[in-house]
């Protein structure tokens, strides 16, 4: 799966790939896998690049187009 997003969102914040690996603790080369798709990414560094973009996994994985991250204090809603 290509993650868009996570390009996008690092070409917006002028940022290069090997400063987000380095932050991520992997090789540039490693970071661009996951750029173009090679490479499944794991929910941990979802985590990280969510939190550092201060937006969702569910927007960098495209389930969501709303790039606010969610409210934790939202009320949860009951599913039946």
């Amino acid at each position: 799966m290509k993650f868009k997003r996570i390009r996008d969102l690092r070409e917006d914040n002028d940022k290069f790939q090997k400063e987000i690996a380095q932050y991520l603790g992997i090789s540039q080369q490693y970071y661009s896998e996951y750029e173009q798709g090679n490479r499944t990414i794991t929910v941990e560094y979802l985590i990280k690049l969510a939190k550092f973009y201060n937006t969702s996994i569910d927007y960098l994985v495209e389930l969501t187009d709303e790039i606010k991250p969610y409210n934790k204090h939202q009320k949860k809603r009951n599913i039946h």
